[in-house]
């Protein structure tokens, strides 16, 4: 399994999970598109939006009202079906309707960077986030950022943004930066981010196997 596919799903699992957990919502499929928007609504859409992806334009003329919830959801489900770009220009109508982004918001957002893959527009982004918008980035989000800097081949900079996280990496993030240390050969790098995998995960033997494919 990829790197990238290991963090989307990651990525897209904290999307939904936050959701739920966030606004205390459970899961359901049986929404009404036509009434207006409640939190029962807002998720419902997003997981029809995430099972079918139904076209956005459709999905905002049978609602009355939008919320935070149903801006999340259709963001994050764009972004998990790999469009980006509908998920940015989502982002961008969410903004000028005067609607607020929270850290499930940029989560969404900063997975459809990696999946289009402009580092530069990632990078603005998670500090929007942190700068702009007051939010504390979660761990979820340092795993977006850590997915998307090697892709332009910036390992150096993903380790630095690993070192400065307030929070332990979790192995997802450590596997993940060996795994682009392999990508682009870096010696040097695999070796620090293995002792580091193998200090998260200190029991699992193959680690110890992960430096290079054999």
């Amino acid at each position: 399994m990829s790197n990238f596919i290991v963090f989307a799903c990651m990525a897209g699992t904290a999307i939904i999970s936050l959701v739920s957990i966030t606004y205390s919502i459970p899961f359901s499929i049986t929404a009404d598109l036509t009434a207006d928007t409640g939190g029962g609504q807002g998720l419902a859409i997003g997981v029809l939006n995430l099972a079918i992806v139904i076209p956005q334009s459709q999905v905002f003329q049978g609602m009355k009202t939008k919320d935070l919830i149903s801006w999340n959801t259709l963001i994050g489900g764009l972004a998990m079906h790999g469009r980006g770009v509908d998920a940015l220009n989502l982002f961008i109508r969410m903004k000028n309707a005067g609607q607020k982004p929270d850290g499930i918001t940029f989560l969404g957002i900063l997975c459809a960077c990696t999946h289009m893959g402009p580092v530069e527009d990632g990078l603005a982004y998670f500090q929007s986030m942190v700068h702009d918008n007051s939010i504390v980035p979660q761990i979820e989000h340092y795993g977006c950022m850590v997915d998307l800097l090697p892709r332009a081949g910036r390992l150096e900079q993903a380790m630095d943004f690993v070192s400065k996280m307030p929070m332990e990496p979790n192995v997802v993030i450590g596997a993940g930066l060996l795994g682009a240390c392999r990508t682009h050969k870096n010696v040097e790098l695999a070796e620090v981010a293995l002792q580091r995998l193998i200090e998260l995960e200190p029991k699992n033997p193959a680690n110890y196997g992960k430096m290079w494919p054999g």
